[in-house]
């Protein structure tokens, strides 16, 4: 195969960010939301025929040449070179999502995720996640709850773990229920050291990436999700309204999946997709 050349200039004009490239605050938020718009959290690879490899040439052909998605490892190994060569300090940690369809959190180096080191601040950083995920990132520098849109979030400490919880718009404020996320310390990983549970999660009845074949992205306003044969359509509350999310559902049949896919997220698949919308089977051990 011929060696990719990761060309950092073709990769922001692949998110659609025109702006000063120089490591602060304000060009950290922009790449942030400019690639959550961009590059759709998906796992289409695995249901049509092939198979994921943490090699960040791979990753880049994939995202910024054929103008796919992918799933974390993908998504924020390769934001974590973007960031880098942008230059900022980026760590890449360990984390365990809650699956909702469980209620279990995964196994550790479930989900990777980006700490950035910016001015004396620590910043969490996490364009993979999907619909759970912060469009802005989050400050480890306090406690707070630090809203964003229609959901406000907080991290906490218990000893030796961090952990994100979330409120929904409908829910929030002191009296609101929060809703466990995920959890991860500040122990720097390597990208490698998530290479077993990369072929796990594309092999395993206890994950929704093998379980479920799906592709969601961000919209300004709202969001939109293909699942199996489902494609869901969010629209957000308008900030302070207090307002719930609005949702409409429409059933696919198999043979305009491939053309919604398309149309609606800009991903041409090269192989055949086969649907998946199966339940996930517990995981044999509570993390």
């Amino acid at each position: 195969m011929t060696s990719v050349v990761m060309d950092l200039e073709k990769y922001l004009l692949r998110i659609g960010f025109a702006g000063p490239a120089e490591p602060s605050l304000d060009v950290l938020r922009a790449v942030h939301i400019c690639h959550l718009h961009s590059v759709p959290f998906e796992n289409l690879t695995v249901h049509s025929g092939g198979r994921v490899q943490l090699d960040l040439s791979l990753i880049y052909d994939k995202i910024v040449n054929q103008r796919r998605g992918g799933f974390c490892y993908e998504i924020n190994g390769l934001f974590s070179w973007l960031l880098e060569k942008l230059g900022f300090q980026v760590t890449l940690l360990s984390c365990q999502v809650k699956t909702a369809f469980t209620g279990a959190y995964g196994p550790p180096f479930d989900h990777v995720t980006l700490m950035v080191s910016l001015d004396g601040q620590r910043w969490l950083c996490d364009v993979g996640i999907g619909s759970m995920g912060f469009s802005s990132p989050l400050s480890l520098e306090t406690s707070a709850p630090q809203e964003q849109g229609h959901r406000v979030y907080r991290i906490r400490e218990d000893p030796g773990m961090l952990f994100i919880d979330w409120q929904r718009e409908e829910n929030k404020g002191p009296d609101g229920d929060w809703v466990d996320m995920c959890k991860f310390t500040l122990e720097p990983r390597r990208l490698e050291d998530f290479a077993e549970m990369c072929q796990y999660h594309q092999s395993s009845p206890c994950s929704i990436l093998f379980c479920k074949s799906f592709c969601s992205i961000l919209k300004p306003g709202g969001r939109l999700t293909y699942v199996g044969r489902r494609l869901t359509s969010t629209t957000f509350p308008a900030e302070g309204t207090g307002g719930t999310l609005q949702t409409t559902t429409r059933e696919l049949q198999d043979e305009e999946i491939q053309g919604i896919l398309a149309e609606q997220f800009g991903i041409i698949l090269n192989s055949p997709l086969v649907p998946k919308d199966e339940a996930i089977a517990p995981t044999p051990v509570v993390y």
